[in-house]
């Protein structure tokens, strides 16, 4: 069956993180992505471990259900090869500075004189009309810049600290998903391509801001900001006596349920701290000191037995090489293997979510660099003699063979 995004060409102009992961997704969902990078390749292709040179274990992950032209866009016949393919896209997206577009020749404007419905989005790090506009960004930077490794101190770490995975560079790529799909839809509605830029910095702003603005919200204030049970020092895992859990204990039907499986029904009537979901809010810290004392009275299994058992939500706490064998994501084919034409076998992971009719899949293993240079101009009507003074120049890299 066609995937829901079949018949959309993408330019992805786009490295590392942010951008790859959301093309990757369009990718997924049956958008034909043209990943143009420079000749020596995009540089996450050499963060390690890796079995062969520019094919690292990221890159692979974050470029599936692509193909790889590599084009120096500092040549005039590599900047007139991309303009040429964005006659036939239908969005391009970058996610380096607006400046360095325009430098390239490669603007909004530029791009729209070769073609005017085109979808032309940037992943940037900060919105053009404010002092921030010209500052490099980075997933460590912009997590600090909008409080979250300050709010770490404030939850119970002695320093401040990022959260260990690129959480603002997938968020806004996931963000740039939703703004690209949805200009797709303006556009068969209304005939109109148009400039978008997602910046990181005030995504993930408006993110932090919507849970922890708190008594902020209103002015003149009502309280500090923060949201109380957000930053509580036991909001974590649960230690048992031979492990740890996850549990959210939330509602108040299930505290109810906990407090009467561990015989002590007496909490939520006598003491008017945990009485109500405001006043347990209020004093939190308490209540989460006192689960976690009674949490260590038992062994995990016990506790997922018993949880389990009165519907209180409770996790096992895998690590990253527990995760991998999940029972639920090994039933569902979720982390599974392929045979990757250059890389030999690797552990691939799923799409999430499932679709009644068109389901999203993985199209094509992640592309060594520039794997499909030849193919894909040749697609727009470049002939042999056009290809080989642009391979002769290097204004066009191409790794030999389309597998």
């Amino acid at each position: 069956m066609p995937k829901p995004l079949d018949g959309v060409r993408i330019l992805d102009v786009t490295a590392v993180v942010m951008g790859p992961y959301a093309t990757q997704i369009l990718g997924d969902m049956g958008a034909d992505v043209i990943k143009v990078e420079a000749p020596q390749g995009d540089t996450m292709r050499r963060v390690g471990p890796m079995r062969h040179p520019d094919m690292g274990h990221m890159y692979l992950n974050l470029n599936r259900s692509k193909r790889s032209i590599a084009l120096d866009l500092k040549q005039a016949a590599g900047r007139e090869a991309l303009l040429a393919l964005a006659r036939t896209a239908d969005v391009l997206v970058y996610n380096v500075r607006p400046k360095a577009m325009a430098r390239l020749g490669l603007s909004y404007g530029d791009v729209r004189a070769v073609n005017e419905k085109i979808i032309y989005v940037g992943l940037v790090g900060y919105g053009q009309n404010g002092p921030y506009a010209e500052k490099p960004a980075y997933d460590d930077l912009v997590q600090g810049s909008v409080g979250l490794a300050a709010l770490m101190t404030r939850s119970g770490s002695s320093a401040p600290r990022y959260v260990p995975m690129t959480l603002a560079d997938r968020t806004v790529g996931l963000h740039g998903v939703i703004a690209i799909t949805s200009a797709l839809v303006y556009r068969a509605n209304t005939g109109l391509g148009q400039e978008i830029q997602v910046p990181m910095f005030e995504t993930m702003a408006s993110m932090v801001l919507s849970d922890h603005l708190s008594g902020a919200v209103f002015d003149p204030p009502l309280g500090p900001t923060g949201y109380q049970r957000l930053l509580s020092p036991d909001r974590r895992p649960f230690q048992t006596s031979d492990g740890y859990v996850c549990v959210l204990i939330y509602t108040d039907a299930h505290w109810a349920r906990f407090f009467q499986a561990i015989g002590q029904e007496d909490v939520l009537r006598d003491d008017p701290r945990f009485a109500t979901m405001g006043s347990r809010t209020e004093h939190i810290d308490s209540l989460y000191k006192m689960v976690s004392d009674i949490m260590r009275s038992r062994t995990s299994a016990e506790w997922l037995r018993l949880l389990d058992e009165i519907d209180i939500p409770v996790m096992p706490m895998h690590t990253l090489d527990t995760l991998i064998d999940d029972p639920h994501l090994r039933d569902i084919g979720f982390v599974g293997t392929a045979q990757h034409p250059s890389e030999g076998p690797i552990r691939t992971i799923g799409v999430p979510g499932t679709w009644s009719v068109s389901q999203p899949a993985e199209s094509r293993p992640a592309p060594r660099v520039g794997q499909h240079s030849v193919e894909i101009l040749r697609e727009i009507g470049y002939d042999d003699e056009t290809l080989a003074r642009l391979l002769e120049q290097g204004a066009l890299v191409d790794a030999g063979g389309n597998d």
